[in-house]
């Protein structure tokens, strides 16, 4: 199979979500991606349950957390607090392509392994820094976590129920969206600074910050704040400028409809037993829809009502007429269509019969995502790919490792 990345080298010494998931990203496709560990201890994440199970049953150590974002790698242990630690950062850095870190602003220039140390000997390298707050402004050397940049954002302020309601109020995200986001658009930043070295042979270091991609993410949303001054509100499962667009309950579940346009809701009227509805003055229109939300949608609730999720799913459906069911996470991984498009796929496993893992959702044709390792176990590659990387003696790696460096 071809890889389209496999002549990159990328040195990921970042931790928990945001910068693994730019790892993972480029280790999907055939980057030599060498994660770097602290003795003993390693990716936090490596601590988070649930476990894999063994094929006895028994638990492991490898957490399904890490494992989701740390797929691809060679881990190697490395106590960067000691002059030999750092030395072989250095030489690690020296030959390779990439270097992703989300230490504190300032905590690796204590070590000699900040950017204008690590070019000195690698002017071409990429070096990716992914902090909270980037590595400029008032806010710089403030700790944060997901949560936090999704209240800054103002994520939370458009998400949940309105304050009226009972169960109202801002809500977080179901997942940590601001580290995913940022290992996202990290990828891109780090493909894109590889493209203009592969032009001129110069390196450059990227500042990634979790708030200013979350408020980047937040999109037109922000552009109708900015342009026309409107400022959203909470809505649920409602949108702001298309009504009916949102989740109605069916007799035995939930549904989500998306009418896009007066024909679909026409169509839809007519399945639901109520087709004067379209033509009533006040619906005739999706402006109309938006200032007459409170009328409606009543009425639609009401009527789908009156027959099953999956009976609506097929009728609309047939009909062109926008909508799905609203799934919990088991549900997802057992519809058809899921199912055809591969996104969960079997790998073997070291320590159990295998593990599932989630595809990589680029399908490239020529040069698509593989998956030859699963996540791997704490230094599990320290020795390999110093002997190979730095051509280390055994003799050098014992001594390294009798002295706690390694």
């Amino acid at each position: 199979m071809k890889k389209a990345l496999s002549h990159l080298r990328v040195l990921d010494m970042s931790r928990v979500l945001a910068g693994p998931f730019l790892g993972q990203n480029l280790a999907d496709f055939g980057a030599d991606v060498i994660k770097v560990e602290r003795p003993h201890h390693g990716d936090e994440t490596r601590t988070f349950p649930p476990y894999l199970k063994d094929v006895d049953g028994g638990q492991t150590e490898d957490s399904a957390y890490f494992m989701a974002i740390n797929r691809g790698k060679r881990s190697v242990t490395i106590d960067i607090a000691t002059p030999r630690g750092q030395a072989l950062i250095r030489e690690l850095a020296a030959k390779s392509d990439v270097l992703i870190e989300n230490y504190k602003v300032g905590d690796l220039k204590r070590y000699g392994l900040d950017y204008d140390e690590i070019r000195k000997v690698n002017p071409g390298i990429v070096y990716c820094s992914i902090t909270g707050f980037g590595q400029t402004g008032p806010y710089r050397n403030r700790p944060g976590y997901d949560y936090i940049f999704q209240a800054m954002s103002g994520l939370m302020s458009i998400t949940g129920g309105p304050d009226h309601l009972e169960g109202g109020g801002p809500a977080k995200v179901g997942l940590a969206i601001c580290d995913v986001i940022t290992g996202i658009y990290s990828s891109f930043a780090v493909m894109t600074a590889l493209a203009h070295r592969d032009r001129t042979g110069e390196g450059q270091h990227i500042d990634m910050s979790l708030l200013d991609t979350t408020i980047a993410t937040i999109s037109h949303i922000n552009m109708n704040y900015l342009v026309g001054g409107i400022v959203p509100k909470r809505m649920g499962t409602g949108h702001p400028s298309i009504v009916p667009y949102q989740m109605f309950q069916a007799a035995d579940g939930p549904i989500v409809v998306a009418v896009g346009n007066n024909g679909q809701f026409a169509k839809l009227c007519a399945l639901l037993g109520i087709p004067e509805l379209s033509a009533d003055p006040r619906f005739l229109t999706n402006p109309l829809r938006v200032e007459h939300r409170d009328a409606l949608v009543p009425v639609l609730a009401t009527a789908f009502e009156r027959d099953t999720m999956e009976a609506w799913v097929g009728k609309l459906t047939s009909a062109g007429v926008p909508c799905g069911p609203l799934y919990d996470i088991p549900q997802v991984f057992e519809d058809a269509h899921i199912k055809a498009r591969g996104v969960r796929v079997e790998r073997p496993h070291p320590r159990g019969e295998s593990v599932s893992i989630l595809a990589n959702p680029a399908r490239l044709s020529a040069t698509p995502p593989s998956y030859d390792r699963v996540a791997p176990m704490l230094g599990e590659h320290t020795h390999e790919v110093l002997r190979e990387v730095l051509g280390l003696t055994t003799e050098a790696l014992q001594e390294l490792s009798a002295d706690g460096v390694i």
